[in-house]
């Protein structure tokens, strides 16, 4: 039996030997495949990549081509006012069809003014250059410079002038002042 055992033993060894001189090959070859496969995929990825970039291109071109399209017709009507600057009449027709067609431009890409006058200040929407005394606080007072939104995306701040309240002091002086 301990003959058996022992060829046992030895098969185990011979196997264990034949196994383990295997494993550094197999692993060198999983090394391999795995190497290859991640080079596959970086290569995809910078393909992808490119890919994208071109396709971003074409539609910032297409953008831009789209947008002056819709600018062409308001260059023209620039060019027939300038024609018309001799007839005042005329020339001021020119102007506000100008107005008008660039107002309507603004709307079809969808950029809005922002209300302001009478409104409550807001520093998200407006940006205050001026104060001035008043009964009532932080109310917009004057437009000193139209903003504009594209979307809920500001494209530029309202530049305003804005109520500031009036302190009891200085309405108390005013009082007294105006009593004597």
């Amino acid at each position: 039996m301990q003959k058996k055992q022992a060829k046992t033993e030895i098969k185990i060894v011979e196997n264990a030997e034949k196994i383990s001189e295997k494993l550094p090959e197999d692993r060198d070859k999983k090394i391999e495949e795995l190497t290859e496969l991640l080079k596959r995929l970086q290569a995809d990825f910078e393909n992808y990549q490119k890919q994208v970039e071109k396709q971003n291109s074409h539609s910032a071109r297409f953008v831009k081509k789209d947008i002056m399209l819709k600018m062409l017709p308001i260059i023209d009507s620039f060019h027939q006012a300038i024609k018309n600057k001799g007839n005042k009449e005329e020339f001021i027709k020119g102007v506000e069809l100008i107005y008008l067609q660039l107002n309507n431009f603004l709307e079809a890409i969808n950029v809005k003014p922002i209300e302001a006058i009478g409104k409550k200040f807001d520093p998200h929407l407006h940006e205050a250059l001026m104060y001035d005394e008043r009964e009532e606080d932080n109310i917009v007072l004057e437009e000193i410079q139209k903003g504009y939104m594209i979307d809920d995306a500001i494209l530029r701040h309202t530049k305003v002038k804005v109520s500031k309240k009036r302190d009891n002091e200085n309405q108390n002086n005013n009082k007294t002042d105006s009593a004597q």
